[in-house]
């Protein structure tokens, strides 16, 4: 990204190369596209929480094996309890949450690999 003056206001505008298909084009981006989130895909093992809510109950520790369907952990949301279950037959790397925590919507709860 390369800096040039603007003649006609005397401002610095950042213009940045873009190539599309073998031809390159000079432009600038706003502010908002410069500090975009990045698109992250997701990862299986990353258990989130799918709703603000609070946990209620904890079922699994770090380095427990754990099987397709079985629940990891209890998350209270909107008067209902939900059992989040694994998605494949794992090894619980990380527990990142305890009864009674209070979580947001994609809060990362637990880790399987």
């Amino acid at each position: 990204m390369t800096e040039e003056p603007n003649e006609e206001d005397n401002k610095i505008v950042r213009y940045r190369n873009l190539t599309i298909d073998n031809v390159k084009y000079k432009t600038n981006y706003t502010g908002k596209f410069s500090h975009r989130v990045m698109y992250e895909a997701k990862n299986p093992g990353k258990i989130t929480a799918f709703i603000p809510g609070t946990i209620i109950e904890v079922n699994v520790k770090e380095g427990k094996k754990v099987k397709q369907g079985e629940r990891l952990l209890v998350l209270e949301a909107m008067k209902m309890m939900n059992n989040l279950l694994c998605p494949f037959d794992g090894v619980v790397k990380a527990v990142h949450v305890k009864a009674g925590d209070r979580v947001s919507k994609n809060h990362v709860l637990v880790e399987v690999v």
